[in-house]
């Protein structure tokens, strides 16, 4: 490994779990605010557009829904044109923009309106102004009659998923396929620094696969329930032993679906951190009462943003 890059490493585990000087705040409140439950969020390269998941209240409806920047701000949520019928969730934006990856349970074909089970899709466009293709499924070797899940294409069009692969004993795990001669190779899972016996799932990682920040489930060194954890590979390839982001980062409640904008080196993530009061002095009003229900930090699925200078990432 470089000595650059494991200064920064050491520096990032340590600078992570002990300042309280890095500053997590919320992603996008208006457009979020309006649904019950916020989660995956995907941005272009120039950060003018956004698509999450939006859903539910136990989680169980799911639609992609997008906002653009303007002069004002973001625009009005919408829909995609492809989802609101199926279970769609995890976007990824490639490099240009131009086309997008997600997870879906919709079936194969439109002859049929039965779910299946979840499969990495795409639609593309051919500019910013045109609207998205009908969804093609990625096929096999990365499909399977498993569940996929949390797409992300690096610079090499390598592909990074979840794979819920319920032949062995394990829970879910990082895998990756190698893109070679226009297709994709059979994917292998990551080794034993990034995957375990437990759940790791939602992997972003650097268009130039230099560092991964993923979800651990309820891991000893963890503060509760899911918890962002960095990686970084070595000059042999290899993935260092992933180490918590710090108590910066996480919180005791849910922390996952990790992606960092590179150009602005800011981390974005969601959380089902809780900031709601317990205990009150004076009697509340109905309105001071709705206003502590409808906090961000409710314990609701909610999108956050933070600056990771740090991280010395790069394109």
């Amino acid at each position: 490994m470089k000595l650059i890059t494991l200064l920064c490493f050491c520096f990032i585990s340590f600078a992570y779990a002990q300042t309280t000087d890095i500053k997590t705040v919320p992603f996008a409140e208006d457009a979020v605010s309006q649904f019950p439950n916020v989660r995956d969020v995907a941005l272009t390269a120039n950060e003018n557009e956004v698509i999450f998941s939006a859903q539910s209240v136990m989680g169980d409806v799911s639609a992609l829904v997008y906002i653009r920047k303007n002069k004002e701000g973001w625009t009005t949520p919408e829909v995609l044109s492809f989802s609101g019928q199926y279970f769609d969730i995890e976007p990824y934006f490639s490099r240009d923009g131009l086309t997008l990856y997600f997870a879906s349970n919709r079936p194969l074909n439109n002859t049929s309106t039965e779910t299946k089970d979840f499969d990495i899709w795409l639609v593309t466009r051919t500019n910013i102004n045109e609207k998205w293709s009908e969804p093609k499924n990625l096929g096999a070797p990365i499909n399977t009659e498993m569940d996929e899940f949390y797409p992300v294409i690096t610079n090499s069009k390598n592909i990074y998923f979840t794979l819920d692969n319920t032949s062995l004993k394990r829970k879910d795990d990082i895998y990756m396929s190698v893109y070679k001669d226009g297709n994709y190779t059979s994917p292998i899972a990551l080794g034993e620094a990034i995957n375990s016996e437990g759940y790791e799932f939602n992997a972003f990682i650097s268009p130039d696969e230099s560092f991964l920040i993923y979800t651990c489930y309820n891991r000893k060194d963890g503060y509760g329930s899911g918890d962002l954890y960095i990686s970084y590979k070595n000059e042999n390839n290899e993935w260092s032993e992933a180490k918590n982001m710090g108590n910066a980062v996480n919180s005791d409640k849910m922390d996952y679906c990790p992606f960092v904008d590179v150009n602005t080196q800011s981390l974005y993530f969601t959380s089902k951190r809780n900031s709601t009061p317990k205990n009150f002095n004076t009697k509340m009003t109905i309105e001071e009462l709705k206003d502590i229900f409808n906090s961000y930090d409710n314990g609701s699925s909610r999108l956050y943003k933070m600056s990771i200078p740090d991280l010395k990432i790069k394109e």
